[in-house]
């Protein structure tokens, strides 16, 4: 039995081991059962039975594998196509290799759209969007559950086919032997390659539509395989979203059809804007709001409008609006998209600040930024455009910014209202994180489509040293070293200003002249012919004259702003005027041999340049010469110049700075920054690789702020804020601005404006907090209301206001143009290009300075100084017919009286709109004013320049020689003086208001008027610190007026300057009760008691004893006066309407009792 239990046991044991391998133990039972026998005691719930069971299974499927079935038919016909499948397999690897050999690269293939897949699914510019995250190492983009969906239930059905084909096959197949199994395995994995294949192929076909597509709608089928449930409520949602889906894209497609030749049509599709259509037209049909970046040259500026009209979106009531911050920009572009389209002009039209030809018909409009900031004025909701464009919005223009923070507000508005618009900013170089991270302007980011410009290489080579001084002699050599040495192409050269470009212009024409035989050369020379000629002779006599440095400080010291892009004449134009072409340069500047054997053809190139002038630029060049342009920053983005293949880059700009707190505005010449720097390399590959030459070396490039400041944030903003507060945005610090301006400079618009009584002066009690609050927060007054609808500065609009008085206003309008347009008079003190021309110059300085003497006129007309003279000017011009001839002969500028004569006409209609009954008009034949008129004049000025005051300095405040004929202005600790120029230099009267101060080589002040003292209490009480009133002469009733009056001395404020005294009403307060109580007891006030005066118990006078209370007849009169606010007649009367006893009890205690009823019976004495 022991040895039984032990063998048993030993059995169970080992069959129950894991660590014994299974296939010993299977072959151990096999065999035991294979013998027959069978255990004594052993049933079946004993295990030893169990893996023998087992092992019988694993022998049966073992038979037939010893004997092995012929194939059938069908399964031979199945295993040959398997066979046929490897093959191609194996070949299609070598097929692969073939085919990458010739396959587009991947920037081409992007480009590329099947047209199956139009209007379905993803929309180009959001692929465009999801390559480049996915070029930045970030994840798939999430797909919306919408997109695709009938896709998904298409594949959806394709699987389930392909299985029960395979379920079938292997039905058929489950006899067959091993082989046949492996074959099969192999044979579903060549349709699995297949179908991969099948889809990175359809994944390649639509590689710009749907990255990462078919992972996503995979993993979403097998969501739904596993989630059924959940499946089915998804459906629904999903049906119905597609249902509205359907909705929305079954709207018909509209298309407008152009004829445009087949010359232009070429040309169109060579531009790189073209390629980019489809995804610019998903992306504006799809957002409210889009954002274009495009290289100068990518043909946006003329191409989108076109697309957009194409597109419909001026076929109903709308039109297209296109917004250019410069007046050339906005006038050129629109003659050549009507060109282009084979269009009227008529229906493409350009609308600037004087001019224009927009009709009823028009579709497309090209204006300034300005008149768009006007019309929205007037309309808020612009409710004729359907869409606005937003164009070279990089250059961060004031009236740029503030309309795409008005437009942010206007598009979902009008959404909202059932009238959809669209907003389209473009740009060349833009720093999109000020528009796309910015929440206050956009909530949700809006799209941003990248636009790259067709651009060959350019190389670009920087200067081992940086020229500090004379950087425009180093453009001059590097500009004559290209010409002599390098291959044809033409040359850019970028300068800072109008003097510059003529300068570098005569230089060139005198080291490279024209041969004398070539008939294009008078066209081109914007001298008159004798100075041509002259020019050519001396440049045949290669005279060689060593080139002086120049000092470029100096050329900023002028008096002059010599033409600078950055003077501004009001709303919607920041451009000035520049005498065109007469800005000279030093006396014999050729340090190069002129050399006529290579002819340069030298062109300019600057905002102010006429129209016809500047098309030079873009024909071809005459035969045999070289293409030269000379230009300022305005050929960096807005035009672009064919046949450019070298750039000089001076690397500098010339900006207009203003100091925050004192006002004082200064042009200087800066560096650039690093994005207008590569601007202005890309001009130089455009039509072929290009080469751009810097005369700064890579240290100083390095040094440059990546991108141009916004000019908001470098000038005065109280023109912005009067006309926000006009559309009644009250809180202008919460204004989405791009950029916002500081603080400061919003406090001290505010507090201007505030002054100018535009605005509502802030509550001087209550809290800290709410106080700061109602100072950025004051709103508008009727006053400020008509200055808005005036296109000038508020200073001057707030002289527009008062100059209805006395017949003024024909004179006022005029002086405000001539202020506003700036420098009407010819820059006489440039240096001469020879002793004839010099001789000339000196005779025309001579007539100028006499002409200004006759203008200022004698007496009282001199004491209006320079605006008597600009007034005498504009008088005389247009007097004369305006005529150039008149202009030239007596120093003024053509161009800034054109200026002048149309400003004149705005602003007459501007004063018609805003107070009818004045009548006014332009008048040609305009006569001086009279003596009385001129003083009027000159209190206007003030009132309106008011914190322009100054002061001469006493002698004895000189401690400094520097400070000797200097004045003093409240502001600044440095003395500002008279102009040279000025009528009153040799008068220097005490007290002046000026234009602004010019820092040159001093601080100049301009436009200079002479005020008298005692004014300035009386107009600028604002600015003013007033003392108690005089005792002598003693305060009085002013039976006129019906108020007390007294005289009071004054200070001006900050600097304490001593005001004589002047008459003014009596202060708040209670001393203010008591003189009103003293002049009603003595019959003053109401000429009906001045019979009862001698009658009266106490002297009138008692009141204003200190003892008075002790008397209670005083209080009698004093309190119902307090009580009722009672300080004038005005207040009385009032108060007498609706209570007729009032003060009748107490008047009667200062009677005898035998006289109440007498005086009761004539109450109220009125």
């Amino acid at each position: 039995m022991g040895k039984l239990r032990k063998k048993h046991n030993w059995k169970g044991r080992q069959q129950r081991d894991p660590q014994q391998p299974a296939d010993e133990e299977k072959t151990d039972i096999v065999v035991e059962l294979q013998d027959g026998d069978r255990l004594k005691g052993v049933d079946e719930s004993n295990a030893l039975v169990l893996p023998a069971n087992k092992a019988k299974k694993k022998k049966a499927s073992v038979t037939p594998f010893s004997t092995k079935k012929p194939l059938t038919k069908k399964q031979r016909k199945e295993l040959q196509k398997v066979l046929e499948r490897k093959e191609k397999k194996a070949q299609r690897a070598d097929i692969l290799t073939k085919l990458a050999e010739v396959q587009l690269p991947e920037s081409e293939l992007k480009l590329l759209y099947t047209t199956s897949k139009l209007g379905t699914g993803d929309k180009l510019y959001q692929t465009k969007d999801s390559l480049d995250e996915i070029k930045d190492g970030d994840s798939c983009p999430k797909i919306s559950s919408l997109c695709g969906v009938n896709r998904k239930r298409k594949w959806e059905a394709e699987e389930e086919d392909e299985e029960t084909q395979k379920a079938e096959e292997s039905s058929d197949l489950d006899t067959s032997s091993d082989d046949d199994d492996d074959d099969e395995e192999e044979e579903e994995q060549v349709e699995k390659d297949e179908e991969v294949n099948k889809t990175t192929e359809m994944g390649e076909a639509k590689e710009t539509t749907y990255p990462c597509q078919e992972t996503e709608d995979k993993r979403g089928v097998k969501k739904e395989q596993q989630k059924t449930e959940q499946d089915g409520k998804s459906e629904k949602k999903v049906s119905d979203e597609e249902k509205t889906q359907n909705k929305k894209l079954s709207q018909p497609a509209v298309f407008i059809p152009v004829d445009r030749s087949t010359e232009i049509q070429e040309a169109r599709l060579k531009l790189p804007v073209l390629a980019e259509e489809q995804v610019i037209m998903e992306a504006v049909r799809e957002n409210p709001y889009v954002i274009i970046c495009g290289e100068t040259g990518s043909g946006k500026t003329t191409q989108v409008p076109q697309f957009l009209y194409e597109a419909g979106y001026s076929s109903g009531s709308g039109i297209i609006g296109i917004t250019e911050p410069r007046r050339v920009a906005a006038v050129s572009m629109s003659h050549r998209v009507a060109k282009e389209m084979n269009l009227s002009t008529r229906v493409v039209s350009y609308q600037i600040r004087y001019e224009g030809n927009v009709t009823s018909e028009t579709k497309i409009k090209f204006m300034t930024d300005g008149v768009l900031l006007k019309e929205i004025q007037k309309d808020f909701l612009l409710q004729k455009y359907s869409v606005i464009i937003i164009d070279e919005a990089h250059e961060r223009s004031v009236y740029t910014d503030i309309l795409i923070g008005l437009l942010s507000r206007i598009v979902p508005l009008r959404n909202k209202k059932g009238m959809p618009m669209k907003l389209l900013v473009m740009s060349a170089t833009l720093r999109v994180e000020d528009f796309t991270d910015n929440q206050k302007l956009f909530q949700r980011p809006p799209p941003v489509i990248q636009v790259d410009a067709r651009q060959f290489p350019v190389t670009i080579h920087f200067n081992k040293r940086t020229p500090l001084e004379d950087y425009a002699g180093e453009v001059f050599h590097k500009t004559c070293k290209i010409h002599r040495m390098l291959p044809p192409g033409g040359i850019l050269v970028f300068l800072t200003g109008q003097a510059e470009v003529h300068s570098l212009c005569r230089k060139l024409r005198k080291a490279f002249p024209f041969r004398k035989g070539n008939p294009l050369t008078g066209e081109d020379e914007e001298a008159d012919t004798s100075e041509a000629m002259r020019k050519f002779k001396k440049a045949k006599q290669k005279k060689t004259v060593s080139l002086p440095r120049i000092d470029l400080d100096n050329y900023s010291a002028l008096p002059v702003d010599e033409g600078d892009e950055d003077r501004e004449a009001g709303i919607g134009d920041e451009e000035d005027e520049g005498s065109d072409l007469d800005i000279g340069d030093d006396p014999g500047n050729a340090e190069e041999k002129a050399d006529p054997s290579i002819p340069l053809y030298v062109l300019p190139l600057y905002s102010l340049l006429a129209p016809e002038q500047q098309a030079k630029v873009f024909r071809p060049p005459p035969p045999g010469t070289r293409l030269c342009v000379i230009a300022t920053n305005v050929a960096e983005t807005s035009l672009t110049i064919p046949g450019i293949k070298y750039v000089v880059d001076c690397g500098r700009v010339k900006k207009r700075f203003y100091d925050r707190v004192t006002g004082v505005s200064s042009f200087k010449v800066t560096w650039t920054s690093q994005a207008s720097a590569n601007q202005r390399a890309g001009r130089a590959g455009r039509t072929e690789p290009g080469h751009c030459y810097r005369l700064y070396s890579s240290a100083v490039f390095g040094d440059f702020s990546l991108f141009s400041e916004a000019e908001i944030t470098r000038r005065p903003v109280e023109d912005l804020v009067l006309q926000m507060k006009d559309l009644n945005i009250d809180k202008v610090v919460n204004f989405p601005f791009p950029t916002s301006p500081s603080n400061e400079a919003l406090v001290a618009a505010e507090q201007l404006l505030v002054s100018l009584g535009a605005l509502e002066e802030p509550p001087r009690t209550g809290s800290v907090k709410e106080m700061e609050r109602a100072r950025l927060s004051c709103p508008i007054t009727p006053l400020g209301r008509a200055m808005a609808s005036f296109p000038v500065a508020p200073r001057y609009a707030k002289m527009l206001a008062l100059g209805k008085q006395q017949d003024c206003l024909p004179y006022v309008i005029a002086v405000v143009a001539a202020m506003t347009v700036r420098e009407i008079f010819e820059d006489l003190d440039r240096p001469a290009g020879s002793e004839d021309e010099s001789s000339k110059l000196t005779q025309r300085r001579a007539r100028l300075t006499q002409m200004r003497r006759l203008w200022a006129g004698q007496g009282a007309s001199l004491l209006l100084g320079d605006l008597m003279v600009m007034l005498g000017a504009v008088g005389a011009c247009e007097f004369a017919g305006c005529t150039p001839r008149f202009c030239e002969e007596n120093g003024l500028r053509y161009k800034a009286m054109i200026e002048i004569r149309r400003l004149r006409g705005q602003l007459t209609n501007a004063v018609n709109a805003v107070c009818p009954e004045v009548g006014v008009f332009v008048d040609p034949k305009m006569v001086p004013p009279t003596e009385h008129q001129v003083v009027c004049l000159r209190q206007i000025v003030l009132a309106g320049l008011g914190d322009h005051i100054a002061r001469r300095v006493q002698a004895e405040d000189i401690l400094d020689p520097k400070w000797k004929n200097g004045y003093k202005t409240p502001l600044m600790d440095d003395p500002v003086f008279v102009h040279p120029t000025s009528a009153l230099f040799k008068t220097l009267p005490e007290f002046v208001v000026y234009q602004e101060i010019m820092e040159t080589t001093k601080m100049y002040m301009r436009g200079v008027s002479a005020v008298e003292a005692e004014w300035v209490p009386q107009l600028l009480p604002q600015y003013c610190h007033f003392g108690p009133p005089l005792e002598s002469p003693l305060p009085w009733f002013c039976s006129s007026a019906g108020t007390v009056r007294c005289h009071r001395s004054s200070t001006f404020f900050r600097v304490a300057w001593q005001l004589p005294a002047v008459e003014m009403e009596y202060p708040d307060g209670l001393e203010r009760y008591k003189l009103f109580a003293k002049f009603l007891l003595e019959g003053q006030v109401c000429p009906k008691l001045k019979k009862h005066s001698g009658h009266l118990l106490s002297n009138p006078s008692v009141m204003l004893k200190t003892w008075a209370k002790l008397q209670p007849r005083t209080e009698a009169v004093l309190g119902p006066l307090v009580s009722k606010r009672v300080d004038c007649r005005d207040a009385l009367l009032s108060v007498w309407k609706t209570e007729d006893k009032f003060l009748l009890s107490g008047y009667c205690q200062w009677l005898p009792e035998s006289m109440h009823q007498e005086v009761a019976k004539s109450w109220p004495p009125i």
